[in-house]
């Protein structure tokens, strides 16, 4: 299929669908029926490749146990990191999981004990301070700076934080949310260098990897790591796959790859995938670039709309769209606005749910996080929303 056939602009129907961000928008902002810009996933459906593979799997009527390790399950992932990224994996390095975020977990327990460091560079997604003060280990923040049109980090105040002995886990985004940063191969190997210099392991949480955009490049970690490491990553965020669950990842070393294998199958129980997810990963590694490639220029497009509206009612914002995924993070401290009065105005008269920046730590504050994964219809009327919401409490 062309992508000029893949048309993103036909609106779908997510309300009585089980739907995290429509049906229970309520549980965060305390309000039903807002519009909302929220969760990372998308009101998209999926690409044709993946349907189609899902309902021919279907209709095979037998949904009993499974493997994830098959050539053609394998044979996609490598396929896709050597066509996207140029990336050549070991398949003898790779491992499943539920979801990434439970990977990360995993890994965090393997590598560090309770109360020792897990440093992350700061505002960072919610569900790592979640998973890392739940696991009882202790969240070491390294702000990222804003400086120009990037964001960047003070590898001098990383590296001071690293030889602490007692964090012993570098928890990395790549490319980073909510800031959509896109690490330079010049600063990984940077980092790479620091953590094997302070024998400090390195997880890597690669979800956004496909969502990167214009003269970016995304390096994954495996192609500077020098200490122990772990790459998790899914196909769940690009193809908008997420409630099928599964995600899959990259352990360097044979020790914590048996490590992982002995808490997933025999601790956990977790020895059969969702088959479904296995379905979809193949079928959009193996057939979706063009739908993706596709996705990418609608993604792009609305990212530049918000930034044409938002400059054009506030100039001194000056807001330009992410490196990658399709959060905005939107700085709006030049506004000088109360947050939570803007937030307030938001929910009860805007009626949209839109993401407060303090929601991924206290270097958020000032900002809202805004998700552009829409039609662009649905998007203008939350933009022209958050521009009313900002004039009635500026």
């Amino acid at each position: 299929m062309k992508a000029e056939l893949f048309d993103f602009s036909i609106p779908v129907d997510r309300h009585g669908t089980w739907c995290t961000q429509w049906d229970y928008v309520a549980d965060r902002f305390g309000v039903a029926d807002l519009l909302p810009f929220t969760i990372s996933d998308m009101d998209f459906s999926t690409a044709p490749c993946v349907l189609e593979a899902l309902q021919q799997r279907l209709a095979h009527g037998v949904l009993g146990y499974s493997r994830w390790n098959n050539d053609d399950f394998t044979g996609a992932i490598s396929y896709w990191m050597q066509s996207r990224f140029a990336c050549k994996i070991d398949p003898q390095t790779l491992v499943y999981g539920p979801s990434v975020i439970y990977m990360v977990a995993e890994m965090i327990r393997q590598w560090s004990a309770p109360g020792e460091g897990v440093v992350v560079h700061t505002p960072a997604y919610d569900a790592f301070y979640k998973t890392i003060s739940g696991n009882e280990r202790k969240l070491v923040s390294v702000p990222l700076r804003h400086g120009g049109r990037e964001w960047h980090c003070d590898m001098v105040e990383l590296e001071q934080v690293l030889a602490q002995p007692k964090n012993r886990v570098l928890l990395l985004c790549s490319p980073h949310n909510p800031t959509g940063k896109v690490w330079r191969r010049e600063e990984l190997e940077t980092m790479a260098a620091l953590c094997a210099r302070y024998d400090v392991k390195v997880i890597s949480d690669e979800i956004h990897m496909d969502m990167v955009w214009g003269d970016s490049v995304h390096t994954p970690w495996s192609s500077v790591a020098r200490s122990p490491w772990a790459l998790f990553t899914s196909a769940s965020k690009s193809f908008n796959i997420p409630a099928l669950t599964g995600a899959w990842g990259m352990i360097g070393d044979t020790d914590s790859r048996e490590a992982w294998f002995q808490a997933l199958k025999n601790r956990d129980g977790l020895s059969s995938p969702a088959v479904l997810a296995v379905v979809a990963h193949i079928a959009a590694y193996r057939d979706g670039a063009a739908w993706l490639d596709a996705l990418h220029d609608y993604l792009q497009a609305n990212l530049h709309s918000v930034a044409d509206a938002l400059n054009a009612a506030f100039p001194a914002l000056n807001w330009q769209p992410p490196q990658s995924t399709y959060l905005a993070w939107i700085d709006l401290r030049p506004l000088g606005i109360d947050g939570q009065a803007l937030q307030q105005e938001l929910i009860h008269h805007q009626k949209v749910a839109i993401m407060p920046g303090e929601t991924y730590g206290a270097e958020g504050l000032g900002f809202v996080r805004l998700n552009a994964g829409c039609p662009r219809a649905k998007l203008e009327q939350g933009v022209e929303r958050l521009i009313a919401g900002i004039h009635a409490v500026i």
